[in-house]
């Protein structure tokens, strides 16, 4: 191994250093890999471009909750313990969690390590980062997405004088205590914050259509059932079931049902532009506003991957399993169903993990 040393937390490298796989990604994704890498006896390391444990939760608002039970949450090999008091444990338990599983299984994480790209090297892969570079023989891209917000081109927001925010950047409702909050946004993250904003503040939750809630007794649990009856459907040419999205767009975790019952979660239907001071409705209905969250989703951070020249459609890569089409030294983990049923979840990721590290022990072997 060339000589290195540590500076300020980062890797400073003199030279190109070298594995068999390079993880990109600390979070739930590559450490799942990571387990399933070191069971096989492949060498690899994980590079993380966050400073500490714990991937996208830790950058999570306060009051965000797991959709499951803490023993239908957990990575593999390790179960998620029970958080006291809590049915549904909250962000911060799951990067204890993290930070718990990384170190119990020694996994080889150097952080912070930022990576900048990808490239094809003489029959390997390049990964370039700002603390020198890795030649591997494979990569697994487990960046996720919460680094990629998407916000929608809607007219007039430039000259919006209030706060404008995306989901990533909210942390808690005493921020805009005795405010106007124009919420949009139909999915989880928009429910859930405009249930966390409904009590102290003057709020509008606007949605593309009509809010969809899934059942009360649904959860994480159900859900990852579901998406698993799709992939088995999908896999034996049988009728496409529709998978999550058949049943519904929201969660009912407690505190949005609590706010939904109690008449506070009445969703309004998609303004055409914003104003100066506020948000206006194509009838010419106007709502004052002092801060817009645009609860509008994620795109797959996958910037670090251009150099391969991979995209395809939606700015997807293409894959079999988890593999690139493209480029077979590489797979992708936890960006959605397109890498594997509920992959984006702690418990889904199980399974899209252990095949993409099986197939590529099996390539590594041969």
């Amino acid at each position: 191994m060339l000589p290195a040393e540590r500076q300020r937390g980062a890797y400073l490298v003199t030279g190109d250093r070298h594995t068999e796989v390079v993880i990109v990604g600390g979070g739930q994704s590559g450490l799942a890999a990571g387990y399933h890498l070191r069971r096989l006896g492949v060498d690899f390391v994980i590079l993380d471009a966050q400073p500490t444990p714990g991937g996208a939760w830790q950058h999570a608002w306060d009051s965000l909750h797991l959709f499951s039970p803490a023993a239908y949450s957990s990575l593999p090999g390790r179960p998620m313990p029970m958080q006291a008091g809590q049915a549904y444990p909250d962000a911060r338990h799951v990067v204890g969690y993290l930070t718990d599983y990384e170190r119990r299984y020694e996994l080889p994480v150097h952080r912070p390590v930022r990576v900048l790209g990808v490239h094809r090297d003489d029959g390997r892969l390049r990964v370039e980062t700002d603390a020198g570079s890795w030649r591997a023989q494979a990569a697994i891209s487990a960046t996720g997405a919460w680094w990629r917000p998407f916000l929608p081109a809607v007219p007039g927001r430039e000259h919006f004088r209030g706060r404008q925010l995306h989901t990533v950047d909210y942390r808690n409702p005493a921020d805009f205590a005795g405010q106007r909050v124009v919420v949009v946004g139909g999915g989880n993250s928009g429910a859930q914050i405009a249930a966390d904003l409904a009590y102290d503040t003057d709020l509008t939750w606007v949605t593309q259509r009509p809010p969809r809630f899934l059942p009360d007794d649904i959860d994480g649990r159900a859900l990852f059932d579901v998406a698993t009856a799709r992939r088995r459907a999908l896999e034996e040419g049988r009728t496409d079931t529709g998978g999550v999205t058949s049943l519904g767009d929201i969660v009912a975790v407690p505190p949005v049902r609590k706010a939904r019952d109690a008449g506070l979660l009445k969703a309004s239907p998609m303004f055409v532009r914003l104003e100066r001071d506020g948000v206006v409705w194509a009838d010419g209905t106007r709502a004052p506003a002092d801060a817009v969250i645009w609860c509008t989703g994620f795109r797959p951070a996958l910037a670090h991957l251009a150099p391969l020249n991979l995209r395809g459609p939606r700015g997807h890569i293409p894959t079999d399993g988890t593999r690139a089409r493209g480029e077979r030294r590489l797979h992708l983990l936890g960006y959605g169903d397109w890498t594997g049923p509920a992959s984006a979840t702690l418990i889904g990721v199980g399974r899209p993990s252990r095949d993409a590290a099986g197939e590529i022990a099996h390539v590594l072997r041969s």
